[in-house]
């Protein structure tokens, strides 16, 4: 197993959806740094996607398009910029992972039930082993965090570790 980990959509924008939406990304960040330092620890490759939509001001430069300051990615992480759910669909991602001859993919970020479970399902198309990370997800409606737990293959965050070691 050679895994990559992804970090979908955490950007500034989302956490003003909701009361409930920066809950939810605010518990999942935990997760989701504990896993950057997990894979930087190990030295594999984190992957930071990002949504981007000029008509909703999504875009480089714009305030809601940038990563939170408590998001420990960096510039030398790789980033995808992607225009629909899936974040294999008209991006780069696929080349990159082929590239890094990666067959499993860790998944984590917003929204559970848009965009990480549509990058899920694009990762299986692609015959990539996708993996979400137990505890790792956002959503402004938390029972869709436990039904994609419920239906995809997951992972704890101890039980990553205790496998990459």
């Amino acid at each position: 197993m050679k895994p990559v980990l992804l970090v979908i959509d955490v950007q500034k924008e989302f956490f003003e959806y909701s009361q409930k939406t920066k809950q939810s990304l605010n518990e999942a960040m935990d997760y989701i740094n504990a896993a950057i330092s997990l894979f930087r620890e190990k030295e594999l490759p984190i992957i930071c996607v990002q949504h981007l939509d000029e008509e909703d001001g999504l875009f480089p430069g714009e305030d809601g398009f940038e990563l939170p300051k408590e998001l420990d990615i960096v510039t030398s992480d790789r980033h995808i910029h992607k225009t629909y759910g899936n974040a294999f669909n008209k991006t780069s991602l696929n080349e990159t992972i082929r590239s890094l001859e990666v067959d499993t993919v860790i998944i984590t970020g917003f929204s559970a039930e848009g965009c990480v479970l549509s990058t899920f399902k694009g990762a299986e198309d692609l015959d990539l082993m996708p993996i979400i990370l137990r505890s790792s997800l956002a959503s402004g409606n938390p029972e869709n965090i436990a039904f994609i737990e419920n239906i995809c293959n997951i992972i704890s965050i101890g039980a990553l570790r205790k496998m990459l070691n």
